[in-house]
């Protein structure tokens, strides 16, 4: 009986542990977001999470530390979800590409998880160590996975062989314009960045794709 209770007591203390550190998160994402890198302070995440100034540091020991987990949380969780519908996937990569990939592109702009994207992109030409972790951990994984996808396309006859696959980047291009569009210039004209995303894909696919006459004479 003593040992089940000490263990639901260790068990209490570790989700305890867990959630102060998931709150911890989530405030430093919203200093972050609010004040950027340079601006965020541990003593004011510490304030918006409401626990002790020193406690942020139980956890983390740098504001870097943190930043890098604010973004595995935000941003690379995110990520691996697309990522293993990319790998898992048995719709045609056309379709794949036009349906989930496209709302994936869509939502992820109008997310507040662009805020770390515009973060970097202001501040990350200070900080080479942030913008070096964010390749690593979400862009460079991305962009191979994309490789993937367009290959495998390829592989089924769906697609001509292209440098597109080489240059994946070339997928995701318009979801960055998009990002910085809104940033920049969305107050002084509207740009319909779901059209945008929606026609970039059908053109790269129209690029591409094998017609089906030709497939079905192979």
């Amino acid at each position: 009986m003593a040992d089940a209770q000490s263990q639901k007591g260790g068990a209490d203390r570790r989700n305890r542990k867990d959630n102060r550190r998931e709150e911890i998160v989530s405030a430093a994402f919203e200093e972050f977001a609010t004040h950027g890198y340079a601006g965020a302070r541990l003593e004011d995440v510490a304030s918006r999470a409401k626990v002790s100034k020193g406690l942020p540091y139980l956890y983390f020991k740098t504001k870097e530390e943190l930043f890098k987990a604010v973004v595995r949380s935000v941003v690379t969780a995110h990520f691996n979800t697309i990522r293993g519908k990319i790998e898992t996937t048995e719709l045609p990569v056309k379709e794949f590409l036009k349906g989930p990939f496209l709302q994936f592109m869509q939502d992820l702009v109008s997310s507040r998880r662009v805020l770390i994207v515009r973060l970097l992109m202001a501040e990350g030409h200070k900080h080479p160590e942030l913008t070096q972790f964010y390749l690593d951990t979400v862009v460079a994984p991305g962009l191979e996975t994309l490789s993937g996808l367009i290959d495998k396309g390829v592989e089924r006859g769906e697609f001509r062989r292209t440098d597109l696959s080489d240059y994946p980047q070339l997928l995701v291009a318009p979801m960055l314009l998009s990002v910085l569009w809104k940033a920049l210039f969305e107050r002084h004209r509207h740009l319909d960045t779901d059209d945008l995303l929606k026609t970039h894909i059908d053109l790269l696919i129209a690029a591409i794709e094998v017609p089906e006459q030709e497939r079905e004479a192979s």
